[in-house]
């Protein structure tokens, strides 16, 4: 019997989920990076289109984002007291090489009281039931490389593989911006 249970997040999880993901940010010493803070998610309940402060974006993004039209997903683990205790957050990319979606595991976190107790194993247990149900060949994500607790327990304790010959790469703001001026007219030759 465990102590703790796992369950889909719902939209009145929005306070959790921020909640555990500054503790992620506190923990890979970034909390300055999370946009999405809990102190303006008392705000979620305006639709994107009615507020006049664009900086409740971040909430209103991760509300939409997860419930109302999912690109995201995530899992939630609490104690048998109903304390959340941990989350994962996933969502699903494509694979030019298997021809198959496969499920990106953008986060997980376990509280440091409660990790050695089979939670993220448990975590990880249900995203390969969904990889399996929805026919994912594979379940990818990244780990900061000073962060050996965990690179030992993805290869031990899951038996995951490194992808060495991979760099990960990333625009932000006005890089995606800049991005415009290689854009082209979006104009097609006349087909007959």
């Amino acid at each position: 019997m465990t102590d703790f249970y796992i369950r889909e997040a719902r939209p009145g999880d929005v306070q959790t989920i921020l909640d555990l993901i500054l503790e992620l940010a506190i923990y890979e010493k970034a909390p300055e990076q999370v946009k999405a803070t809990p102190e303006i998610v008392s705000l979620i309940d305006l639709q994107p289109q009615q507020t006049a402060f664009p900086q409740f974006g971040s909430v209103l993004q991760l509300l939409q984002n997860l419930f109302k039209s999912p690109s995201a997903y995530a899992l939630l683990a609490f104690s048998a007291s109903d304390e959340p205790i941990g989350f994962a957050l996933y969502f699903f990319n494509f694979s030019t090489w298997t021809g198959r979606p496969g499920i990106y595991l953008e986060d997980i976190y376990v509280k440091e009281a409660f990790r050695k107790l089979g939670i993220g194993k448990a975590l990880f247990g249900q995203l390969g039931k969904i990889a399996q149900e929805k026919e994912c060949p594979r379940v990818d994500w990244s780990v900061l490389k000073w962060n050996q607790p965990s690179i030992d327990f993805y290869e031990k304790a899951l038996d995951a593989t490194r992808m060495e010959e991979w760099l990960g790469m990333r625009l932000e703001g006005d890089r995606i911006r800049n991005l415009d001026k290689f854009l082209i007219p979006n104009v097609a030759p006349n087909s007959v």
